[in-house]
């Protein structure tokens, strides 16, 4: 199963429209992620639903940043995101009647729990301002 890279590729976006001065096309972003125009504005969607960003059309359209980096924070992109389960892994249901199935389904499904939530917790706290400080940081370092 693949990893789903939408959350890394879309603060990568955000990031590099705000270096590059808040602005960027879906072509450039395409070239960037190594992918097409069409996957880069189904992406951008979700973030502009969210109030990330807006789009103008035509001739010199494309992407601009609508809030400030220090306003978003990587949870708010992942909430942005349409998807089903942050793990890749869950419980059985091979033999529901069993007890140890439904103890060893409850360990994953408790641990799943805790882990989605201090994954959120940490996504909450930092705020792409901050990483794009910190980025800036390394490259001067």
């Amino acid at each position: 199963m693949a990893n789903d890279t939408r959350l890394a590729r879309l603060l990568h976006v955000l990031i590099h429209m705000h270096l590059r001065g808040g602005t960027t096309t879906s072509g450039t972003l395409a070239q960037m992620l190594h992918t097409n125009e069409v996957v880069v504005r189904r992406s951008m969607a979700a973030l502009r639903t969210a109030g990330m960003v807006t789009s103008t059309g035509g001739r010199n359209g494309g992407w601009v940043l609508a809030r400030g980096l220090e306003t978003i924070t990587a949870r708010d992109v992942h909430e942005a995101i349409a998807h089903g389960t942050v793990f890749a892994i869950g419980p059985a249901d091979d033999n529901p009647a069993c007890p140890v199935e439904r103890a060893a389904n409850q360990l994953v499904a408790d641990s799943l729990r805790e882990g989605e939530h201090a994954l959120l917790q940490r996504l909450g706290a930092v705020s792409l301002a901050e990483l794009a400080a910190e980025i800036a940081a390394r490259e001067e370092g």
